[in-house]
């Protein structure tokens, strides 16, 4: 679902993954129709990074057991 969300509204893909600051920068730069592509690509990148950082802290918590 936030993989759609970052496609059709890149913005709200950084507010859902705790982001706002990004968020507010990306819906500047999606307000132009080609900065939208953009937008689009650094929104999926970022939530493919999210998902990332929480396996590796699933990961660490694991360890440290």
């Amino acid at each position: 679902m936030r993989l759609l969300i970052a496609i059709i509204f890149p913005w709200l893909g950084f507010f859902t993954i705790g982001r706002p600051l990004a968020g507010i920068i990306c819906l500047i730069l999606q307000i132009t129709l080609i900065g939208w592509i953009p937008a689009a690509i650094w929104s999926v990148y970022a939530l493919s990074q999210y998902h990332t950082d929480k396996k590796i802290d699933a990961f660490r918590r694991e360890q440290t057991r």
